[in-house]
């Protein structure tokens, strides 16, 4: 049982210590609350410069900025994308939104993220882009990706929901293919409470994702609709949190960072029991989710482990199970994806953000070394 006396433990929570609610009162005073207003193209324009890009566009959810995406780059009924199984379903579902197949690809057992190595052989002449998640913060590989991509002419379109300021080789999440998707939920590294971004150095997507962003009207001339387009518009207050988060951006990623090195230092004492997440040498790991897998000689399923830390006041997640089991998408390839299928039976995020003290952490680590005993 947990100590009533001690604060229970949340997976994941906001830090909301800059300027969030003095910028949030300037939207309520001056009555700009919807979407339009000057915290809009401000957060766009420091998120482009902040993962190097030309072109930043605000949206109201990561996975309609990842929708929108696709929509700019003409992924439409026919084609397929090749998607790592290991993900959140909004991956898989913006695919289907455009009428298109998502095509499942298995995951390097030690990164989570999609393994290069696979992908060759799921081209086929509908293929049309790869979608790289960055899974809970670790970029993937991208220069074979990119490579692959080039060869048979298809777009990359990173899911860099979970990445925010991580780095491959030197270089941003958000500029490493033709266009990039973020979220901004409340458990993300920087948030507005629901929202994302779409970045992209290319001129012409730009102005399209921005077109289908407003419903499709003309910029030239209100009212005027050219295209079908969606209202996937973020609100000035979402973005006046977001640029407040913005600003402190290095210190949230910084205590991330500490985090992380604090379970690597004391879950060292599990031994075997558990695996801790590997850092490829060329990459900058921004530890979304601190995420272990069970060690091969625990004598009780993941899934019993997350319970009995739940009796103990900390809240954990199950690794995402993989999408060639869930319902919408079962059957939808016959590869074999093992790597997938076992870091979704064993993984397990962590308690990861950065209102977490040292005592917390040692006490996630206590119960885990107790339950795994």
């Amino acid at each position: 049982m947990a100590n009533n006396e001690q604060k229970r433990i949340q997976v994941a929570a906001p830090v909301l210590d800059g300027r969030e609610r003095e910028y949030v009162l300037e939207c309520l005073d001056s009555t700009w609350i919807s979407s339009a207003g000057r915290f809009i193209g401000e957060f766009e324009q420091a998120f482009a410069a902040y993962c190097g890009v030309k072109h930043a566009i605000a949206t109201n959810n990561g996975t309609t900025a990842l929708h929108l995406a696709l929509v700019g780059l003409g992924i439409t009924a026919g084609d397929e994308v090749i998607v790592p199984s290991l993900t959140y379903i909004a991956s898989a579902n913006a695919v289907t939104y455009c009428g298109a197949t998502p095509v499942f690809v298995d995951n390097d057992p030690a990164t989570f993220n999609l393994d290069p190595a696979r992908l060759e052989a799921l081209i086929t002449p509908r293929t049309k882009a790869i979608m790289p998640v960055h899974l809970y913060g670790q970029p993937c590989d991208m220069d074979p990706i990119r490579d692959i991509a080039r060869r048979h002419g298809l777009f990359v379109v990173e899911d860099a929901a979970e990445a925010v300021g991580a780095r491959y080789k030197g270089k941003m999440t958000g500029g490493l293919g033709d266009c990039a998707s973020f979220s901004f939920f409340g458990n993300k590294i920087i948030t507005t409470g629901e929202g994302g971004m779409v970045t992209t150095d290319d001129d012409a997507l730009a102005a399209k994702l921005r077109l289908f962003r407003g419903q499709g009207m003309d910029p030239a001339r209100r009212y005027w609709f050219p295209v079908v387009g969606y209202n996937y518009r973020m609100t000035n207050i979402e973005a006046a949190i977001g640029l407040a988060q913005l600003e402190r951006v290095d210190h949230h990623l910084a205590q991330r960072r500490r985090v992380a090195q604090l379970y690597d230092a004391k879950l060292k004492r599990l031994g075997n029991r558990v695996v801790l997440p590997a850092v490829e040498p060329w990459a900058e790991h921004v530890f979304w989710m601190y995420t272990v897998r069970l060690g091969a000689a625990v004598g009780k399923p993941r899934d019993q482990v997350i319970v009995e830390m739940d009796a103990a006041g900390i809240e954990t997640r199950p690794v995402f199970h993989p999408m060639h089991h869930l319902p919408p998408y079962a059957g939808l390839n016959s590869v074999p994806m093992p790597h997938a299928d076992a870091c979704g039976a064993d993984g397990l995020n962590l308690p990861t953000h950065g209102g977490l003290s040292e005592a917390d952490i040692d006490r996630v680590v206590d119960a885990l070394d107790a339950i795994l005993a």
